[in-house]
């Protein structure tokens, strides 16, 4: 299972890639003590709901790359695999986060 991170699946670079640059994913690095590294796996999520409007992130699995020319890190995600939490309980990451993520102050 992948550790899952916060990502804002709209903040994309030119290659279609998700810059990994939003407060949440930062958060969510640091409350995992992930340090990110060429070509680590992970999953990512995003705030979703159902019809019903109870959360049902949106999850896909991605490859961590450092864009030399943006100066940040980025994911290559598998945009054919993208899926809601509830569509399978077999890709639950290992950090168990679910629902709509929040940020905390401290």
């Amino acid at each position: 299972m992948l550790p899952k991170i916060y990502a804002d699946f709209h903040n994309l670079d030119d290659q279609n890639r998700i810059r990994l640059t939003t407060a949440g994913t930062l958060e969510d690095l640091q409350r995992l003590g992930i340090d990110l590294v060429e070509g680590m796996s992970l999953t990512f999520y995003m705030d979703d709901a159902d019809d019903l409007g109870n959360p049902d992130d949106i999850m896909v699995d991605g490859t961590v790359h450092f864009s030399e020319a943006e100066k940040c890190w980025s994911a290559s995600v598998y945009w054919s695999g993208v899926y809601h939490a509830s569509d399978s309980a077999t890709k639950e990451s290992a950090n168990g986060r679910q629902g709509k993520h929040t940020a905390t102050k401290g």
